[in-house]
């Protein structure tokens, strides 16, 4: 079950991402760690590889413009909040 904040509900609408995307995030997303204790998930040229098999061309190509979104996670497993990437995402 999908547990979010009342800070990620409300930029989840905010930026227009839909919940769709953040469940396909949240399945075939890759996850880098923080640092400071929250798992970052986001979609990287594997994930939306996996993604596009997954739920077809058509499905694909309507979602295909959010696919810059992220995810944060916090310790306890709930969705802190949601954006879209302008920056790459360090994982080292």
């Amino acid at each position: 079950m999908l547990t979010m904040t009342h800070h990620a509900q409300t930029r989840l609408q905010q930026r227009g991402i839909p919940q769709t995307v953040l469940e396909s995030l949240l399945d075939f997303g890759n996850e880098v760690h923080d640092h400071r204790g929250s798992l970052i998930i986001y979609f990287d040229r594997r994930a939306r590889a996996h993604l596009r098999a997954a739920c077809g061309n058509a499905l694909y190509k309507r979602i295909e413009p959010h696919l810059d979104a992220y995810a944060v996670l916090g310790d306890t497993g709930e969705v802190v909040t949601v954006g879209h990437r302008t920056r790459r995402i360090n994982h080292h």
